[in-house]
């Protein structure tokens, strides 16, 4: 008897640990909307800039090139391709800031930044990696547009 037990007890723990869960709230029209797989994720493209090799002193052409990123950072949001932009704090790797592209692939976030001023004037690199992360990402930009007082 203490045997069944046992192996009863061992049944129901293996079968419940490998069962699948269903999300009760699942919304599959805004998981479609978003192209979100079996498990709510979706490919992007997570963007280091870094420091470039351009070390410029001239500060209109800085200005200019900055104000240039920042249009193209208009630009790709307009498109819906640019799903989380900011800069980073001063650090030893000489990193300045993240993009999460919602584009496929490499090559198509490259292709979104070819015409970015700083990054063509080498004021700053791009580093790009393939990530994996929630579909519902692009849903907090209506919501960041909402809550800022004054522009950056």
């Amino acid at each position: 008897m203490k045997f069944i037990c046992i192996l009863v007890f061992f049944t129901f723990v293996a079968t419940g640990s490998f069962a699948q869960t269903s999300n009760l709230v699942y919304d599959s029209v805004l998981a479609k909307k978003l192209n979100a797989d079996e498990y709510g994720m979706k490919a992007y493209v997570l963007v280091i800039l870094k420091t470039g090799s351009h070390p410029a002193s001239d500060k209109h052409f800085v200005d200019s090139c900055f104000r240039g990123h920042m249009s193209n950072i208009e630009h790709m949001v307009k498109l819906n391709k640019l799903t989380v932009a900011g800069p980073l704090q001063k650090n030893e790797k000489s990193y300045r800031g993240i993009f999460i592209l919602n584009v496929q692939s490499t090559e198509e976030a490259a292709a979104l930044l070819k015409n970015d001023p700083a990054i063509d004037a080498e004021l700053l690199s791009a580093e790009y990696y393939n990530w994996y992360g929630s579909a519902a990402l692009p849903l907090y930009l209506d919501a960041s547009d909402k809550i800022w007082k004054k522009q950056h």
